[in-house]
């Protein structure tokens, strides 16, 4: 992403324990015992809770059902819902494509491979970007105004956020009154639901409207029923195409229920159920001509022919359906009976294990809450955004952002929530086929490092962010990483096209070049990084992460070829390309080169937040200890350079490296200067600043890759366990090559691991120190392939207990 900007403005897990999983007391201390992954201790529940109301959006509790989503603020006069819907989108369906990109493209590439890199930057920006040079920004519906009673003092004020059922909830005493309040967002019943409840009977009064910042018309379609109608902004000369209207219509029990002017109005009620549905006249990149008004409407009265207890049940039952399949015990301390905000506050001096699980399941709450099959992908900030012109379009940033978002996906356990980023790889590859025609004249398709609802696919925002071509190359490594994950070979034939099309772009449009012979691509960047000051400084051929991303996406496509026995003349091709590209160097620094040349001791900035040549590293397997050492010990020295500043995401992606690494202290430090007011919110929103949500996504990833490995075809066990975390467990991880994965540990060494084999096939074990394996009472044949590797072949749906020899 761009360079800082100003900032603004456990669960009750399943009953049925994991046998054998029990983590032992943590040394004396103020510490307590960790207990086992699935059971819930009373003074370390997985709830985000303060003492007072929120008193920004930073502060806000996010609730989300992939669709809708909401910011709750626990005001206790003007409750404030700050709402989104995710096809709310400013602009409409257009093509971005330069049809002056061609008759350019030959010329860019020779000013680059003459180093005349201000001249080819011109030349860039007027004839290759893309038709308007910046694409669309994703926008807020407004917000639901609840206006409440304001005489009395209040005391007993609490509010929180249970992860573990997905509700947030005020609670104070006014007069002697106790109001709750209670939110959530249903996947099920597609609506965000507010109950409100006073603990004397006829003591709730309330008024309902809505706001917006966006041209709107607010009206009462009914007697308990308010609606607001407005579309989305034109943008960089397209027209706003998506209209929306949101309904709030509100169930009370007993008093009075009028709708005048758009406002519900409730007086002398016992309680009240709040009902908010919104549809968009969204209905895919190519067409916004939907029926946003019978969409909402139909959401609405389905949900309003449920009572209350049953919607909440059935939102609970959805949410937890996907949180509890993992659950992670690190152990707890006094601290973990703080405010959330205080506990960031102190969590650099520690004595606070409990907070690395709370945000570790945060992670996983915010993607459950924000991506879900039918809707679309998490955007830079989720689904949560209260402008009309958010940092950076709160868009798909798809240079690390977006692929940021989904590392939780398979290891933690929500395979579901990685769907829409399949639609999304699916309408870019139609869009980017466009582009690859028009400006390559290659076959295949291509995008570059963003894209918009419109699903945009040319290069923007200027040649040094935006003339970077493999946006599409990294994006569909999704397809191959959830077949190894998987090992599904129906999805996997079904998006292979996909992943084809990916590979075939880069085989017509990769050039040789002329100092090496090497195939590069031609014009690019080492995304948002330069080699030189001045104009173009960005500008190169073949940067070491678009070689690394290549390597990958031409080694994906024969691996899936083979896999479903086709299409081998392609996989030849791919294979030729691949061995023609040029090798990762190591620098005279003894770092590993960001370029192909060695710029690296020049480049203007030495601490940049972008480290993108260590992609190899992470999330790709071509750098490792045991494999490629000195690539191994370049990209160290690389990582120690760079240092250990940087934005949210930023240190996310280093709690990451250093985990491969396997140097799980470091990785430790990482998270913790990650958990500061610096960056991260009160309401543990990541912050670049401003708000971006990939940092809590893959600081989320970040804690499974200290547990658990599988990028070399073996389960890797404890690899990067922090020395500040010796004793634990968790339960639910899943791992490359069809495996879900429990362990305990203490002393800082393995106990106990239980692996269920959801797929048959060989199974490799990496451990500190030997092991055996039994299934039920049996012993396992094992070998000893190579020192610290237990090999075995397992049998799908069988479970294995690996216990210390």
């Amino acid at each position: 992403m761009t360079p800082d900007v100003p900032r603004r403005h456990f669960m009750a897990l399943a009953a049925t324990t994991t046998t054998g999983l029990a983590a032992t007391g943590l040394p004396a201390g103020t510490a307590h015992a960790a207990e086992p992954a699935g059971r819930q201790k009373a003074d370390r529940p997985l709830a985000l809770w303060y003492r007072a109301p929120a008193a920004d959006w930073l502060s806000a509790l996010p609730l989300g059902n992939g669709r809708l989503g909401a910011m709750v603020f626990g005001a206790t006069e003007t409750e404030r819902l700050q709402l989104n819907a995710d096809t709310l989108w400013a602009g409409g369906p257009h093509s971005y494509d330069s049809h002056k990109g061609l008759a350019a493209l030959p010329r860019i590439r020779q000013l680059v491979f003459d180093g005349k890199w201000p001249e080819a930057e011109t030349l860039i920006n007027s004839d290759f970007l893309g038709v308007p040079g910046g694409q669309a920004q994703y926008q807020t519906v407004g917000s639901l105004l609840l206006s409440l009673p304001t005489a009395g003092t209040v005391t007993g004020y609490r509010r929180e956020l249970d992860l573990d059922s997905a509700v947030a909830t005020t609670t104070y005493t006014r007069d002697g009154v106790t109001f709750t309040r209670e939110a959530f967002a249903s996947a099920p019943d597609r609506v965000i639901v507010v109950r409100l409840s006073a603990s004397r009977q006829g003591a709730l009064s309330f008024g309902a409207t809505f706001e917006s910042p966006l041209h709107t018309s607010l009206s009462s379609p009914d007697p308990l029923t308010a609606a607001i109608d407005g579309k989305g902004d034109a943008t960089g000369g397209v027209d706003g195409a998506v209209g929306f209207r949101a309904l709030v219509r509100v169930l009370a029990e007993g008093g009075t229920t009028t709708s005048a002017g758009g406002t519900v109005s409730v007086r002398g009620a016992d309680a009240a159920t709040v009902l908010i549905a919104i549809g968009t006249t969204y209905v895919n990149w190519e067409n916004a001509s939907g029926d946003a008004a019978g969409r909402a409407a139909a959401d609405l009265n389905l949900a309003a022919n449920r009572p209350y207890g049953q919607l909440r049940g059935r939102h609970v039952d959805d949410h937890r359906a996907l949180f509890r399949r993992t659950a992670l015990d690190v152990g707890s301390s006094d601290a973990a009976a703080l405010p959330t905000d205080e506990r960031v506050f102190r969590f650099a001096s520690g004595g606070d294990p409990q907070l690395v699980e709370l945000h570790f399941q945060y992670g996983r709450y915010l993607l459950i809450a924000a991506s879900r099959p039918g809707t679309q992908s998490a955007t830079l900030q989720g689904i949560w955004n209260d402008l009309t012109s958010p940092p950076w379009g709160s868009k798909y940033t798809i240079n690390i952002n977006t692929e940021m978002n989904y590392w939780p996906a398979a290891p933690a356990n929500l395979l579901e929530c990685w769907e829409p980023v399949f639609v999304l790889l699916d309408e870019l590859a139609v869009a980017g086929r466009s582009t690859a025609r028009t400006q390559y004249g290659a076959d295949g398709w291509v995008t570059h490092h963003n894209t918009d609802a419109w699903r945009g696919t040319a290069p923007v925002d200027g040649a040094f962010w935006g003339m970077w071509p493999m946006g599409g190359a990294w994006m569909s490594m999704a397809i191959w990483e959830h077949y190894r994950y998987t090992r599904d070979t129906g999805k996997l034939r079904a998006r292979y096209p996909v992943l084809k099309g990916a590979a075939q772009f880069f085989l017509a449009a990769l050039v040789t070049d002329p100092a090496t012979g090497a195939l590069v691509t031609c014009p690019s960047v080492s995304p948002e990084n330069a080699h030189h000051s001045g104009g173009g400084g960005s500008l190169c051929a073949g940067p070491t992460m678009d070689t690394q991303l290549l390597r990958d996406l031409f080694g994906a496509v024969a691996s899936a070829a083979d896999t479903l026995h086709i299409d081998a003349a392609f996989r030849d091709q791919a294979l030729a390309a691949r061995g023609r590209l040029a090798p990762m160097k190591v620098g005279a620094q003894g770092q590993l080169q960001e370029w192909q040349q060695d710029w690296d001791a020049g480049a203007p900035e030495q601490q940049h937040r972008h480290v993108s040549h260590l992609y190899g590293l992470h999330p790709s397997n071509q750098i490792s200890r045991t494999r490629t050492p000195d690539l191994f010990t370049a990209a160290r020295t690389t990582l120690v350079r760079r240092g250990d500043a940087g934005t949210g995401w930023s240190l996310a992606w280093k709690v990451n490296f250093w985990a491969r690494l396997l140097e799980g202290d470091r990785s430790y430090k990482l998270l913790a200067d990650l958990l500061t007011p610096e960056r991260t919110a009160p309401n543990l929103f990541d912050l670049h600043p401003p708000f971006q949500i990939d940092g809590n996504f893959g600081a989320c990833a970040g804690v499974t890759e200290w547990l658990l490995q599988s990028q070399h075809d073996e389960l890797h066990l404890l690899p990067a366990l922090p020395s500040q975390l010796p004793d634990g467990s968790v339960r639910g991880l899943l791992a490359r090559g069809g495996f879900e994965v429990d362990l305990s540990w203490r002393g800082g060494a393995l106990n106990e691991a239980r692996l269920t084999a959801r797929a048959g096939g060989p199974a490799r074990l990496r451990t500190a120190k030997d092991v055996k394996v039994t299934s039920g009472d049996a012993p396992v044949p094992t070998t000893r392939p190579e020192p610290g590797v237990t090999a075995f072949t397992a049998n799908a749906g069988a479970v294995y207990l690996v216990r210390p020899a």
